[in-house]
């Protein structure tokens, strides 16, 4: 019965899917299926053997795509709902509740709600890293890896503790981990790329973790405020709340030790100022390091604001202000800064509940002001984009070709932010497909109000997928790919990951007409990358010893070594290289034990790079 309830589905998928930059097509536009077909490759890669840890809101733990694409093994190890405080809470940790095993996944359902209510952001976006259709085409990248979900409350402190226990839990699983974001918030660490974020996600990094994650959604937005302070001045912007936020935040930073000041105004319909706070400096003892706040008066009524500001900072001695203001529709708004020296940069974005909210609001220059500073588009990626180990993701439709003849799609999605981040890094990293992809709804959301794709029934229950935009998509494509990569080969570092991502990324016309403040190094491209990773030395202890097949004693050794393999291969390729890449010997390995003379060899760290049937294996050897 089940079988036949999702053939039906199956057949509706197909008979509806239009014109939309489904899933399936953005597998052809970021050429995962030729991995998935194992074409000219030694196997089908799928992810197989490497967690998928997604730190989102919105899961949907008995969605049928977090089962194999037989419908047979469920596939999320663990979750961590930070909100739900009823616990237990993982151990370590004493707040939110971690739950464990299939059993108990199952019997709670999803998570709770919190400030996104009960979402679906977090089960579309793993359904598109490593989803597995669920009889459908809408299969994700990565269709056999495994899940461990947060649902993140996002500070600084809880976004870190998610880390780490998402790395513990691959460590305890002998795993690797790809960590999947698709959020980002400018009230978090400093828009340079420097803090407490940043820190742990190159400590994590270096230990192996891949992080991935969404450019954001501002490059169709002028959110973005500069000017360059050469003597003391006085400069004005209109900022507009964001959309249906209940007010903006606004982050300010200038240049290492210059102080600025900020006021905040309110002007009429004809953009006159009726009304201004007192100006707010940052190197006054009074308003640092606590939370300031303002009633403004405006006639009879009235504009609340508070704020945090810091004179400068262990990071980047920078003086920078979170300005919070709740939205007031019988006015409009705008910010005076002044400042003698410096390089003067603010973001406005929306506020939700008390610091939420990463979607871009306007600064303007009203017509009868042309004195006054409008805003712009560059700059907008924020944390944990702006990181510089991170592998940020850009988003564009996907190429296909349409039921005309004609090939489609391909440009960058109008609202992909522009690089480059802070500092002129260069950022996002990598594009992927994000427009339109339909992938798998939470069942049990109470906030999506959308048109449904395509319907599914498992275990007497209806679950949705439907078609969504944003960088949200095209980050956990990314690490779905960043899964097909380490399953070929595992014992890269996090760093050969990403930079296999962005050597082997393609070009075309579209990358080319928008640069690489849109596309960075270019679309990702799954085929290539697994190529290179196949054809790339890494280093054995990413790995759990314990599932490794290929042994040597003794290590270190003198005049030879054994090396045993535990294959159902007939031979095994074997090469010798040493530090600096040069390879010094190749010979075949049977299974069983092999004799490796090492008379010839100058004493040092060699690494032996094993290549069977399925994967590489990278062996460190020690002569003495």
């Amino acid at each position: 019965m089940r079988k036949g309830l999702l053939f039906a589905s199956l057949i509706f998928l197909m008979m509806s899917a239009g014109a939309q930059g489904h899933l399936y097509r953005a597998a052809i536009d970021g050429r995962v299926d030729s991995v998935r077909a194992g074409i000219h490759l030694p196997q089908e890669f799928t992810g197989q053997g490497v967690i998928i840890g997604v730190t989102d809101w919105g899961f949907d733990y008995t969605h049928p795509v977090f089962y194999d694409t037989s419908m047979t093994r469920y596939r999320v190890l663990r979750a961590w709902d930070q909100f739900r405080m009823s616990g237990p809470a993982p151990d370590g940790y004493d707040y939110g509740t971690e739950i464990v095993g299939q059993d108990a996944l199952l019997a709670m359902q999803c998570d709770t709600s919190n400030v996104y209510s009960y979402a679906y952001h977090g089960t579309h976006c793993a359904g598109i890293a490593g989803g597995g259709g669920a009889g459908t085409i809408y299969r994700g990248v990565a269709p056999e890896v495994e899940f461990l979900f947060t649902s993140v409350s996002l500070s600084d402190q809880e976004v870190i503790d998610a880390w780490r226990w998402m790395y513990d839990v691959a460590q305890q699983e002998g795993k690797r981990l790809v960590i999947s974001m698709s959020w980002g918030l400018y009230c978090l660490d400093y828009m340079d790329g420097t803090g407490p974020l940043a820190d742990e996600m190159q400590r994590l990094t270096d230990l192996g973790v891949v992080f991935v994650t969404s450019a954001g959604n501002n490059g169709d937005e002028n959110s973005h405020l500069t000017h360059t302070f050469a003597q003391q001045d006085t400069i004005r912007s209109n900022f507009v709340f964001p959309g249906s936020s209940i007010g903006s935040v606004l982050t300010m930073m200038n240049s290492a030790n210059q102080p600025f000041s900020f006021s905040v105004f309110a002007m009429d319909n004809s953009y006159q100022i009726i009304a201004e706070s007192p100006f707010f400096s940052t190197s006054d003892s009074a308003f640092i390091d606590d939370f300031v706040d303002f009633y403004m008066p405006i006639g009879t009524d009235s504009l609340y604001f508070w704020f945090y500001a810091e004179s400068t900072n262990d990071y980047n001695q920078r003086p920078v202000v979170q300005l919070y203001v709740d939205k007031n529709t019988n006015y409009k708004f705008g910010i005076a800064i002044a400042a003698s020296d410096g390089e003067f940069h603010a973001w406005n974005m929306a506020l939700i509940e008390s610091r939420y909210g990463n979607w871009g609001g306007e600064f303007k220059c009203p017509s009868n002001h042309p004195d006054w500073i409008a805003g712009d588009n560059e700059y907008t990626i924020s944390t944990p984009g702006n990181i510089d180990c991170a592998i940020t993701v850009a988003a564009h439709t996907s190429r296909y070709t349409a039921p005309s003849g004609h090939v489609v799609g391909g440009s960058i999605a109008d609202f992909s932010s522009y690089g480059p981040a802070f500092g002129q890094v260069m950022k996002p990293d990598i594009s992927a497909p994000g427009k339109n992809i339909v992938s798998s709804l939470s069942s049990y959301t109470t906030t999506y109000t959308g048109t449904t794709t395509a319907t599914v029934q498992f275990n007497d229950r209806n679950y949705r997928f439907v078609a969504l935009s944003g960088t949200s998509m095209s980050c956990p494509f990314v690490a779905g790919v960043a899964a097909l990569v380490l399953q070929a080969n595992p014992n890269l570092s996090a760093a050969q990951v990403k930079q296999i991502l962005l050597e082997t990324a393609y070009n075309d016309q579209f990358t080319e007409e928008a640069g690489v403040l849109r596309f960075g190094h270019g679309k990702v491209n799954a085929y290539q990358a697994v190529m290179k990773a196949l054809h790339t030395v890494g280093i054995e202890h990413y790995v759990s010893p314990k599932e490794s097949n290929y042994t040597i004693f003794p290590n270190p050794a003198t005049n030879q070594c054994f090396i045993t393999a535990n294959t159902e291969s007939e031979s095994v390729n074997c090469q010798i290289f040493d530090l600096s890449g040069r390879m010094i010997q190749q010979l075949t390995l049977i299974s069983g034990a092999n004799t490796l003379n090492l008379n010839g060899f100058v004493p040092g760290c060699y690494l032996l790079k094993i290549t069977d049937n399925k994967t590489v294996v990278t062996k460190k050897l020690v002569v003495k």
